[in-house]
């Protein structure tokens, strides 16, 4: 007995040294913490796992081994656990969890100038930028970089295409980029999916940071690692999944843009409080997006990333992104550069709503000047849908919302869909 009570006792005191040791590790694992939000690094680093495992086992008997490694996990959860925590959130950052991919996404105005701060830019750098961009964005970067290499392409739609994407490829090439440099997109969605791809296959992969200067591309289209170019007309034929390292989000940027521009972009917002956040939309029935338009960029990312966590290679849940996309990309490829992506995605919306949702909708589209139908031949609008890399088999997945707030998933055949749009199309459709 006493042997027994001498054993419970021993143990007793090592779970004391345990718990001393637990605190003195959390306490480290928050120091980790603030340092890694302060200077922009993703939080969790599953990639560390392993390492920590194999470093410690040496010190445990080999017959014990696989035990340990089940205790560490265990400690390392509660590790990653505490991190994600709302203690150590910032309201002007979001992060994207991706286990070995995840990343950073800061919207803080004025942060431009500190670009080196959040990325690594102490090497070669392709600084990718399009003429409708204000130049000294890209030279602020590039200002930024030690060994900097600035390419400025065509503004519009039309870039986004496989020689643009050679041209890319071509200059780092022949600047003798390696594995261990860069590419850094400065501009709109165009550009971000431009320059992820190139940087997705240049050495079968390369670092990625993505800085946009659109309200579209701030709201939605900077995250998630979905990059791409158009083929003969058909938008994101080619692409690939390639996740940023950081993104920067810097609102003061948007001032250079147009009414229309800064309206296009707020669709793809409305899109998502539509789906899942009825709060968000209220925003916008309301009137008063300009005085909280940090706030918009920031719930729909945070509604953007915990739908990619989810689903990152849209296999499931990622499709309700879609919504306003399935009807919007026929438009877009129809009206050939007429109307902005965000209009073609506002119009999209309509014909996938409840009539009491599409009402509500529609006065949002119109106190935001967004158009509300469109002039587009359907027999072209019909052609680009069933190009669509959505399509699965003769029909689609489309999202429809019956209240908003919510949404439901329904595969349906092309036929079926065609004949739904006809109405909305108008008599001409036929």
């Amino acid at each position: 007995m006493d042997k027994l009570e001498s054993a419970r006792e021993r143990i007793n005191e090592v779970d004391r040294k345990m718990a001393e040791l637990w605190v003195e590790r959390m306490n480290s694992v928050r120091e980790v913490s603030e340092y890694k939000r302060e200077h922009g690094l993703p939080v969790i680093d599953t990639s560390r796992e392993a390492a920590v495992i194999e470093n410690n086992q040496k010190y445990v008997p080999e017959e014990l081994r696989g035990l340990y490694a089940d205790f560490l996990r265990d400690v390392m959860d509660v590790s990653k656990s505490y991190q994600r925590s709302a203690e150590f959130s910032s309201p002007d950052t979001v992060t994207l969890s991706l286990g070995d991919r995840s990343y950073n996404i800061l919207i803080r105005r004025g942060e431009l100038k500190n670009a080196s701060e959040h990325m690594n830019l102490d090497r070669k750098v392709l600084v990718v930028t399009d003429d409708g961009v204000p130049p000294e964005y890209a030279e602020t970067v590039a200002r930024q970089c030690k060994d900097p290499l600035v390419v400025t392409l065509p503004q519009g739609e039309k870039t986004k295409c496989l020689e643009s994407f050679r041209v890319l490829l071509k200059a780092m090439l022949e600047k003798e980029f390696t594995r261990k440099d860069c590419v850094v997109a400065v501009g709109g969605g165009v550009i971000g999916d431009l320059a992820g791809f190139a940087a997705s296959a240049y050495m079968r992969g390369i670092d990625f940071y993505n800085i946009p200067t659109t309200t579209l591309s701030q709201i939605d289209s900077s995250i998630g690692g979905k990059v791409a170019v158009d083929l003969d007309g058909y938008k994101n034929t080619v692409g690939a999944f390639w996740q940023p390292k950081f993104v920067l989000i810097d609102p003061d940027v948007l001032k250079t843009l147009d009414k229309r521009q800064v309206a296009g972009g707020l669709a793809e917002a409305i899109k998502m409080s539509l789906c899942f956040d009825k709060d968000l939309f209220g925003i916008f029935e309301r009137g008063d997006w300009e005085e909280n338009l940090d706030e918009i960029i920031r719930r729909s990312l945070v509604i953007k990333k915990t739908v990619v966590e989810k689903d990152e290679k849209e296999s499931g849940l990622r499709k309700v992104l879609n919504f306003g996309h399935t009807v919007g990309h026929g438009i877009e490829t129809a009206e050939n550069g007429r109307l902005y992506h965000g209009e073609c995605v506002a119009i999209g919306m309509l014909p996938m709503c409840s009539p009491e949702v599409r009402k509500r909708l529609e006065r949002v589209l119109l106190s935001l000047g967004l158009p509300t139908g469109t002039e587009a031949d359907f027999a072209a609008v019909k052609s680009a849908m069933l190009h669509d890399k959505k399509s699965e088999g003769g029909g689609v997945t489309v999202i429809r919302v019956n209240e908003a707030g919510s949404y439901v998933s329904q595969k349906i055949e092309f036929g079926e869909l065609f004949a739904e749009l006809e109405e909305f199309f108008g008599e001409d459709s036929k």
